[in-house]
C-alpha cells in the first residue's frame, strides 16, 4: 500500500500519542498507600504502651473541640495574612495571630499547586501523585481513607458549602451541601456570595459538627488580574468579615457547650507573582494555617512568628481534635502546639497514635523499614513511653516523671519528623512496565520516520507500506509470543498496580501486534536503506559533503535543544534557549542576504544534497567534485542575481532590513513578558501595562494591536470575511472593555463592568463565519474552475478566523506578541523565503522555531503555574468541560498552531511542488517527535532526581499535550494536501 509522506507522518504521530499516553500513565504513579487488608473497616486503636504494668487506656481519647469550622479560601498565599497585605486588609485575622488565642502557621503545599490534590492532602494527609493535576478537570469520588470517611463513620454531622471539589470528592459524606463551579474564573462575587448567604442560619443551628466553608474569589481574581490587583485588597477585606463573623458566633455558642470550638483558616495554594499556580514557587506553595479556639492558652505580650509546617500535617490535627482515627495513609505529624496545653500523658498518648500510624504505614512501603532510623527512633520512644506509663500508675506526680516525661514527648517529636520525612520520600511506585511498553512505542515510530526519510523527502513524497507482509513474517509471530509472555508473566508477579495489566486483553493484545507490527516495519525499512547504500557504494564515493550554514544551524540547534533538556536549569529556562535559536537563525539569514546579494560571484560552492530519480524510485545522491561543483555555483550565482534583478529597488532594500527588523522584533518582545524561575519576579513592560495606573496606555495599545492585526490579515481574505474580521476585532475591543481590562468611552467607572459574555458570544459568531467561509471555499475549489485561487482564499480564511480567536482569547497586554507573530510571518514569507530560495524543509524547521519561541514570547514557560486558565472560560456563564479545555489548549498554544497553519498558507501559494505539503508535514512530525522520544528516555533515567516533580514533570506534562497539538496539525496538513489540485 501506498502512502503519501503526510499521511504517514500523522499515522505515526498518532501511535506516538498512544505511546506518550501509556508512557504518562505508568510514570504519574500512585502514591504510597496503606497494605492494611481492612481498608474500609475500622481497626482498634493502638493501646498505650505499658513496661510490667496494665494500662487501662485502650480506646482513641475524646474529642478536644465540640465544633469544627474549616474556613479554606482558595490561594490564600501566607504574605496575604501574615504580611503588609493582612495588616492592612485583615485586621481581626491580625489581631488572633498577634494577640489572640490562636495558633498560626505557614503551611508549604507539595507541587501540583492546584484544588483538587491539595484538598485530598488536607482530607488524608498524603502526598498526592502529580497525575492529580489532570484530574483536577474533573475530580473522581476519593476512595482513599480520609478524615471525612472517619467523621461520617463516627456519627459526625458534616455540613459543606462552597467549591464543588468537595462534592465530587466526597459524594456521600455531607448532611448538607451546595457546591459552586470553581473553574469559572470570571465570578469572583457571587460565588462568594453563595457561601456566605448560608452562615447566618447555619452558624445558630445545633445540628452539626463539622462546618467546611471553601471560597474561590481570590482565586479567580488571581487568575484574572494577579496578585497586586486592587480586587485582592477588597477581597481579604471581604473574608477578614467573615471570619469575624464566625469566631464570634463560636465564642456565642461555647457558653452553653461542653467543649470548645476550632475555627481553621487555611488556604489550600497559594499565587503567583502572575495570579495563576500549579508549579512550586515560594509564593505558590506557602499557604497560610491559622487555628483559632478558647482553648489554646496564650499569655499577655506573647508574640509568636509562624511555624513552617506541612500541609498534610492538618490531616492528623482534625482527627485528633475531632476524636477521630487518623486516616491510614496520612504522612503527616500532629500539630503539637494544639495539645501542649493537655495534661502530659495525653500528650503522648496523642504522639504515640501518630507515630504507630506512621509507623504502619512505613512497614507496608518499605522493605528493610526495621533499618529505617524513624522506624528505630518509634520504638525507642516507645519503650521510654511504657517506662513512663508504669512510673506514672505507680506514682502520680514527681520531678522525675515531669523530666522523663519530657524527654519522651522529645523522642516522639524527632520519631515522627524522621518518619514523616521517610514516607515523603517513599510516596510513589513508579509503574516501570507501563513505562516500557509507551517508550518502545514511542521509539519505534522515531526509528522509523528516521529511516524513512529518503523515501518521504523524494519527489513524489510516497512510501510503500507494506500492510501484508507482517502476516507472513515469522518474526512477527515471534514477537507478538515474546511480548505476550512477558505480558503474563509481569501481570501475574506484580505486587502494586499496573495500569498496562489492569487494561483488557483485547485492548493490551492490540497494543503488542502494534509494538510487533513496527518491530516488522523497522527491520524491513533498515534491510531495505542497507541494500540501497551498497548498491550506492558501488558508484565512484563522493570526496566530501558540504553542508550550507543554515542547515547546520538547524542541525546543531534541535541537538542542542534536545540535549539541555537534561539539566533542570535550562528546562526552567527553556525559553533562553530559543530566543537564542531564533536569534542566531536571523543573523544566520542576514548572512545569507547580504551574501547573495553583494557578493554572489564570490560565496562558497554549496554542494550537497539534490533529488534524483532512480530505478527504484526517488533517491538522494550526491553531486560533488570539481565541475559538479562548479556547475552548482554558477547556478547558485546566477538564480541569486537574477531574482535580485526582478526586484525593485525598495523591495531589495526590504530583502536586506527584514531579517534584522525580525531581529529587533524578537528582542522586543522579550520585554514584554518575565518567563521561566530565575526572571519571573524581575519587573516586565507586561506587568506595567496591567496595573490599574496604565489602563489608559493599556488601551492605546490594544486599540492599536487590533487595527494592525486588520491590516496585516485582510489583504488576502474577500469582502464578506474583511467585513467580519473588522467587526470582531471590534468586538474583540468591546469584550476587554466589558470586562474592565481597558477603557472605553461608554464606561461609566467600574459599575458597568460584567462578565463580557454578550460580547465575547459576538466574536464567536464572526469566528465561526470566516471558518466556515473559508470551509466553503476548500469544498468549491475542488469542482471550480478557479480551483487554485479559492482554495488559497480558503486557506487564509480559515487562518483569519485562528487569527481572530487567538485575538479574542489572548489577554490585552499579549495583543503586541499576536501583531508580532504576524509581522514576522509578513516579512518572511514577502522578504526571506521567496527571494532566498529555500526549500520546504528549511522553511517547515524555522516555521517550528519560530512557533516556540512565540509560545515563550506571550509568557508560557513549562511551569503548570503559566498557562492562562480564565481564556477557557470567555464566553461561558458555566464551566462546560470540553470547550473550556479547548479554549484554554488553543490559547496557551497559540503560538505552535498559528506559525503551523501559516507554513500551510505559504506553501500552497509560494510552492510549485506538488508534494510541498507532503514534505512539510513530514518534517514537522520527525522535528516534533525527536525532544519528545529523548525526554522520554531522560526523565526515565532521572526519576528519582531532586526536582524531577518541580522541573521535569511539568515539562513531561507539555510535551505530551505539544505532541497531540502536532498530531492535530499533521491531520491538518495531510487534510489540506489531499484537497490540493496541482497547478497547470
Amino acid at each position: 500500500m501506498r502512502l503519501g509522506a503526510g499521511t504517514f507522518a500523522a499515522c505515526c504521530v498518532a501511535i506516538e500519542v498512544l505511546g506518550v499516553a501509556i508512557f504518562l500513565r505508568g510514570f504519574f504513579p500512585a502514591p504510597v498507600r496503606s497494605s492494611s487488608t481492612t481498608e474500609h473497616r475500622a481497626e482498634s486503636p493502638a493501646p498505650e504502651p505499658s513496661a510490667g504494668a496494665s494500662s487501662n487506656w485502650t480506646k482513641l481519647p475524646p474529642p478536644l473541640f465540640g465544633k469544627v469550622v474549616i474556613m479554606l479560601i482558595d490561594a490564600l498565599r501566607d504574605d496575604f495574612v501574615f504580611g503588609s497585605k493582612g495588616v492592612k486588609f485583615m485586621p481581626y485575622v491580625t489581631y488572633l495571630v498577634e494577640r489572640g488565642a490562636s495558633h498560626s502557621f505557614v503551611a508549604e503545599a507539595k507541587p501540583p499547586t492546584v484544588t483538587m490534590p491539595r484538598i485530598k492532602a488536607l482530607m488524608t494527609g498524603s502526598i498526592p501523585g502529580f497525575v492529580d493535576v489532570i484530574r483536577n478537570l474533573n475530580s473522581p469520588v476519593l476512595l482513599e481513607d480520609n478524615v471525612l470517611r472517619q467523621a461520617k463513620a463516627a456519627g459526625k454531622r458534616v455540613i459543606f458549602y462552597g467549591d464543588e471539589t468537595w462534592v465530587k470528592l466526597f459524594p456521600k459524606h455531607f448532611v448538607e451541601y451546595d457546591g459552586t463551579t470553581s473553574f469559572f474564573v470570571s465570578d469572583y462575587t457571587e460565588v462568594d456570595n453563595n457561601v456566605t448567604r448560608h452562615l447566618e442560619k447555619v452558624l445558630k443551628r445545633e445540628d452539626w459538627d463539622l462546618l467546611i466553608l471553601h471560597y474561590l474569589g481570590l482565586d479567580h481574581i488571581g487568575h484574572l488580574s494577579g496578585p497586586n490587583s486592587p480586587l485582592i485588597g477588597q477581597k481579604l477585606s471581604e473574608m477578614d468579615g467573615v471570619l469575624m463573623k464566625i469566631h464570634m458566633a463560636l465564642l456565642s455558642k461555647e457558653k452553653e457547650a461542653l467543649l470548645p470550638s476550632l475555627l481553621v483558616l487555611c488556604g489550600d495554594h497559594g499565587m503567583s507573582e502572575t495570579g495563576s499556580h500549579g508549579a512550586s514557587s515560594t509564593e505558590e506553595v506557602n499557604t497560610a494555617l491559622v487555628l483559632i479556639s478558647s482553648a489554646f492558652e496564650r499569655k499577655p505580650g506573647d508574640r509568636r512568628h509562624p511555624k513552617r509546617v506541612q500541609q498534610t500535617d492538618l490531616a492528623a490535627t482534625l482527627a485528633i481534635g475531632l476524636g477521630l482515627p487518623i486516616p491510614r495513609n496520612n504522612v503527616g505529624r500532629l500539630l503539637f502546639p494544639v495539645v501542649e496545653g493537655k495534661p502530659v500523658r495525653e500528650q503522648l498518648r496523642f504522639l504515640h497514635l501518630n507515630t504507630v500510624q506512621l509507623s504502619k504505614l512505613l512497614q507496608g512501603n518499605v522493605p528493610l523499614y526495621e533499618k529505617d532510623p524513624g522506624f528505630e527512633q518509634f520504638k525507642m520512644s516507645e519503650r521510654l513511653h511504657g517506662n513512663w506509663i508504669k512510673r506514672y500508675l505507680e506514682e502520680n506526680s514527681s520531678e522525675v516523671l515531669l523530666n522523663l516525661g519530657s524527654k519522651v514527648l522529645r523522642q516522639y517529636l524527632d520519631a515522627l519528623q524522621t518518619l514523616s520525612l521517610s514516607l515523603s520520600r517513599q510516596v510513589v511506585q513508579y509503574d516501570m512496565y507501563s513505562m516500557a511498553v509507551g517508550a518502545t512505542l514511542v521509539l519505534e515510530v522515531l526509528a522509523l520516520l528516521l529511516l524513512s526519510i529518503p523515501k518521504a523527502l523524494s519527489p513524489a513524497a510516497e512510501l510503500d507500506v507494506p500492510l501484508s507482509s507482517p502476516l507472513f513474517s515469522l518474526l512477527f509471530y515471534l514477537t507478538i509470543l515474546v511480548l505476550s509472555a512477558i505480558h503474563v508473566v509481569v501481570c501475574t508477579s506484580t505486587e502494586s498496580t499496573c495500569y498496562f495489566c489492569s487494561m483488557p486483553w483485547l485492548a493490551a493484545g492490540g497494543a503488542m501486534l502494534l509494538m510487533s507490527a513496527l518491530l516488522c516495519a523497522i527491520v524491513s525499512a533498515l534491510t531495505k536503506t542497507v541494500v540501497s547504500a551498497k548498491r550506492v557504494g558501488k558508484n565512484p564515493a563522493p570526496p566530501s559533503v558540504r553542508w550550507s550554514e543554515l542547515d547546520l544551524l538547524i542541525l546543531l540547534g534541535t541537538m542542542g535543544h534536545i540535549l539541555s533538556l537534561g539539566a533542570s536549569s535550562f528546562i526552567e529556562e527553556e525559553h533562553q534557549t530559543w530566543y537564542f535559536l531564533v536569534s542566531t537563525l536571523c543573523l544566520a539569514l542576514c548572512q545569507e542576504v547580504c551574501r547573495n546579494h553583494f557578493l554572489g560571484s564570490d560565496g562558497d560552492p554549496q554542494c550537497g544534497l539534490r533529488e534524483e530519480p532512480g530505478p527504484e524510485g526517488a533517491m538522494l545522491t550526491m553531486q560533488d567534485g570539481a565541475e559538479g561543483c562548479a556547475a552548482l555555483e554558477e547556478d547558485r550565482t546566477r538564480a541569486a542575481a537574477s531574482a535580485f534583478e526582478r526586484l525593485g529597488s525598495m523591495e531589495q532594500r526590504m530583502v536586506l532590513a527584514s531579517p534584522w527588523a525580525v531581529l529587533c522584533c524578537c528582542r522586543l518582545l522579550r520585554a514584554l513578558n518575565q518567563t521561566g524561575v530565575q526572571g519571573a519576579h524581575r519587573p516586565d513592560l507586561g506587568h506595567w501595562l496591567t496595573s490599574s495606573d496604565h489602563k489608559a496606555a493599556l488601551s492605546v495599545l490594544a486599540a492599536l494591536s487590533l487595527l494592525a492585526v486588520f491590516l496585516l490579515v485582510q489583504r488576502r481574505c474577500s469582502p464578506m470575511s474583511k467585513v467580519a474580521l473588522a467587526l470582531g476585532l471590534l468586538g474583540v475591543y468591546c469584550y476587554r472593555a466589558a470586562i474592565g481590562n481597558v477603557m472605553s468611552p461608554w464606561q461609566r467607572g467600574n459599575s458597568d463592568i460584567s462578565k463580557g459574555i454578550v460580547e465575547a458570544r459576538f466574536v464567536y459568531v464572526f469566528v465561526f463565519g470566516i471558518l466556515f467561509t473559508g470551509t466553503k471555499d476548500l469544498l468549491r475549489s475542488q469542482v471550480a474552475a478557479i480551483a487554485i485561487k479559492a482554495r488559497t482564499v480558503g486557506l487564509w480564511e480559515i487562518y483569519s478566523g485562528l487569527v481572530l480567536l487567538a485575538a479574542l482569547l489572548l489577554r490585552p497586554h499579549n495583543l503586541p506578541v499576536l501583531v508580532s507573530s504576524l509581522l514576522v510571518q509578513t516579512l518572511m514569507a514577502k522578504f526571506v523565503w521567496k527571494p532566498l530560495n529555500h526549500g520546504v524543509a528549511e522553511v517547515t524547521v524555522m516555521h517550528y522555531w519560530f512557533g516556540q519561541a512565540f509560545f515563550y514570547f506571550q509568557g508560557n514557560s513549562n511551569n503548570i503555574a503559566t498557562v492562562d486558565v480564565s481564556a477557557g472560560f470567555v464566553g461561558l456563564e458555566r464551566y462546560v468541560e470540553v470547550p473550556a479545555v479547548f479554549l484554554t489548549a488553543f490559547a496557551t498554544y497559540v503560538g505552535p498552531v498559528l506559525w503551523a497553519s501559516h507554513l500551510v498558507n505559504y506553501l500552497s501559494s509560494e510552492s510549485s511542488s506538488h508534494s510541498a505539503l507532503r514534505h512539510a508535514c513530514f518534517c514537522y512530525a520527525l522535528i516534533c517527535s525527536i525532544p519528545v522520544s529523548a525526554y522520554i528516555i531522560l526523565v526515565t533515567s532521572l526519576r528519582y532526581h531532586l526536582f524531577i516533580w518541580s522541573v521535569f514533570s511539568p515539562k513531561l506534562l507539555y510535551e505530551g499535550m505539544r505532541l497531540f497539538v502536532t498530531a492535530a496539525i499533521c491531520v491538518f496538513f495531510t487534510a489540506m494536501d489531499q484537497t490540493r489540485l496541482t497547478k497547470p
